[in-house]
């Protein structure tokens, strides 16, 4: 007889679906097995128990069969323990086939093949007084309790899912007429030829998504609300359902060590509880303003993802697990925990990103979410949080599975983050600390070399501590690309450079900053906080370059005061060389004298007229003194600049 088993195929194949025994010490373990394969609560269609056999490997690495075998004597007790014991200690019976494989003369693999039922079996070991129910998880046989066992009894439809079952601590008097009239209206499904009165008959569905409100306990026969009518219907369902309220915290740094935390226990219906937790929530999806930046209104955290996020951790968290939802709120996150682990026929991987199959752990509440509309149609909530993510610009969103919980977190916008860090390191400054402010831009600086504003306090935070040569390290080590910076902080740069002694490197990156803020559309301010900074770094002709430029661009800035001024003292020094090579008579020829007294006198009347305009200008007693005084030296270097016999 052929064989319709491939012991080569099996080593192929998952290992959730077969089992390998070289040496069947014990008949217990391969029922407890089986009774897992019958309950197929993976959904893997059943499963093979491979007995006289076990995986190797090869000299290479790969999978090999090492097949040990049976004695005929010992395949058949193992057979006959084993089949008997299926039909006499297994409820209900599970029927195996099974299949011989020859590996000599002696020897033979026994294998068998345990279909998968649409029942739930149990197994009684010897001598034990109770059932216990089984399933199989990965390559591990696992006795099914608590969560296990009630989902395993949920997919056999043995009990109804929690959300619909009847809730015998509670009764009538405890539905909310006045809630449920006001939801019912909001999800357009209420009649108003009804009263409300109607809506808990046992008969009366509000839609064919969910069983009545309402039902016949068995023993009394006495009317009492379902476990999903209580959550949504009752002001307080906490009375009834221990955990069903929410814990939304505040802390204000990066976890819970804080001092001081706002904490809200929120309670009533389901509903009140989205709803309020959706009001504190929106409270942290506020805009950081950089009109710098390509969008320069960047949300915290998308709207919606929020409603989402937390709508999931109310509809489809475990009731049956007494602990409350969380919501916290930290400055870089907001983590939202929901009591239950998910559901096992949802495939982790594909729940991890957003791909997963629609599943509903509570399925009445969904629907009047949905109807409610605080939640997306089936299945588009988690996509949702990783859509909205992505389009605001925000991280990936994190879900954390855990055996009993899962956490789903939501990274702030990384604009936000920073504002809060820069705005303490601007404390920092304020308070003397400037080596921590020094300390705290490095590591900021070191993840983004174009922080702009982290770029602006370093200048700054360098010029305090009398480190101006550290910025300049900074722009060499990290090759900055000035085009890629704005005009604010391509200043600041220049301005810490002007505290630097000259040399070869720092004159380059300076003349590559000047000719790049040429090209810039500068602000009034901006322009003389260049010019200032020009006149330091004694690059006269830039400056005169500049100021003609920018006048050139702008005319209502022909009468800057400080513009003027400091061309004026540009071009005074321009004349001071020039009369410097206009006495030289043993270097420069007569010519080149004669033009050196020239270009004086031409630079000297420039600056006076500058000066005349300046003064005119003028609206500060300060500003005039300081004119006043570059006037007085202008007419020395008039006289200086006579014209030699």
């Amino acid at each position: 007889m052929m064989n319709t088993v491939d012991l080569k195929e099996l080593m192929q194949r998952e290992s959730e679906r077969v089992e390998w025994k070289e040496n069947v010490a014990d008949i217990e373990d391969i029922l407890q097995t089986a009774v897992a394969f019958a309950n197929d609560y993976s959904n893997l269609g059943g499963g093979y128990i491979v007995c006289g056999a076990k995986e190797g490997k090869d000299e290479h690495g790969f999978q090999k069969l090492i097949a040990q075998g049976l004695t005929s004597s010992r395949l058949k007790e193992i057979e006959g323990k084993f089949l008997s014991d299926l039909r006499e200690k297994v409820v209900p019976p599970v029927v195996s086939l099974t299949e011989e494989i020859i590996v000599n003369e002696e020897k033979r693999i026994l294998v068998f093949i345990i279909p998968a039922t649409s029942q739930t079996h149990s197994y009684r070991a010897s001598g034990k007084d109770s059932s216990k129910y089984y399933i199989r998880i990965g390559r591990e046989t696992r006795e099914a309790k608590n969560g296990l066992l009630r989902e395993l009894l949920i997919q056999k439809k043995d009990i109804e899912p929690w959300d619909k079952r009847i809730n015998t601590h509670s009764d009538m008097s405890d539905i909310d007429l006045i809630l449920l009239r006001e939801y019912l209206q909001e999800m357009k499904v209420w009649d108003s030829n009804k009263s409300s009165d109607d809506y808990l008959d046992p008969k009366q569905r509000i839609s064919s998504f969910v069983p009545s409100l309402v039902a016949k306990e068995a023993i009394t026969n006495k009317l009492k609300p379902r476990n999903f009518t209580i959550l949504m219907f009752c002001n307080d369902p906490l009375k009834f359902i221990d955990g069903a309220y929410t814990v939304f915290s505040i802390y204000k740094g990066k976890d819970r060590s804080e001092p001081i935390a706002e904490k809200h226990e929120i309670t009533g219906s389901i509903v009140q509880q989205a709803k309020k937790c959706i009001e504190l929530l929106n409270a942290e999806s506020y805009t950081a303003f950089n009109k710098e930046d390509n969008i320069p209104n960047q949300l915290k955290y998308p709207v919606r993802a929020l409603q989402e996020a937390v709508v999931n951790s109310l509809v489809h968290r475990d009731y049956e697990i007494n602990q409350p939802a969380r919501v916290t709120v930290f400055i870089d996150r907001i983590e939202i925990y929901s009591p239950g682990a998910i559901p096992r026929v949802i495939d982790k991987d594909k729940f991890l990103q957003g791909r997963s199959t629609p599943y509903w752990r509570n399925q009445s509440l969904a629907y009047f979410f949905n109807k409610l509309q605080l939640a997306q149609a089936e299945g588009q909530g988690i996509p949702t949080i990783f859509r909205t993510m992505k389009e605001e610009g925000c991280p990936a969103p994190i879900f954390e599975l855990e055996r009993e919980n899962l956490t789903c977190i939501l990274p702030a916008h990384p604009r936000h983050f920073l504002i809060r860090e820069i705005a303490e390191i601007e404390n920092d400054i304020i308070f003397g600390k400037n080596q921590k402010a020094e300390m705290r831009l490095k590591g900021i600086l070191d993840k983004d070399p174009y922080n702009f504003r982290a770029i602006d306090l370093y200048c700054q935070v360098s010029n305090l501590l009398n480190q101006p040569k550290n910025v300049l390290t900074f722009i060499v080590k990290n090759n900055i690309d000035f085009s890629k910076l704005n005009s604010n902080t391509i200043i600041n740069i220049t301005e810490t450079f002007s505290l630097l002694e000259s040399d070869n490197q720092i004159d380059k990156i300076i003349n590559d900053l000047i000719q790049y803020s040429r090209t810039l559309s500068l602000e009034e301010k901006e322009i003389e906080r260049m010019v200032i900074s020009l006149n330091k770094l004694r690059k006269t002709e830039e400056l005169i370059k500049f100021v003609d430029e920018s006048i050139r661009g702008n005319q209502s800035l022909i009468g800057n005061v400080v513009l003027l001024e400091n061309r004026a003292r540009a071009k005074i020094d321009l004349a001071k060389q020039c009369i410097k090579t206009g006495k030289n008579y043993r270097r420069f020829k007569k010519n080149i004298r004669a033009k050196a007294w020239e270009k004086a006198r031409q630079y000297l009347a420039e600056a006076e007229h500058d000066l005349n305009l300046a003064l005119e200008n003028a609206s500060s007693p300060i500003d005039r003194d300081y004119i006043e005084k570059d006037y007085a030296f202008l007419r020395q270097m008039k006289k200086n600049a006579v014209k030699p016999e």
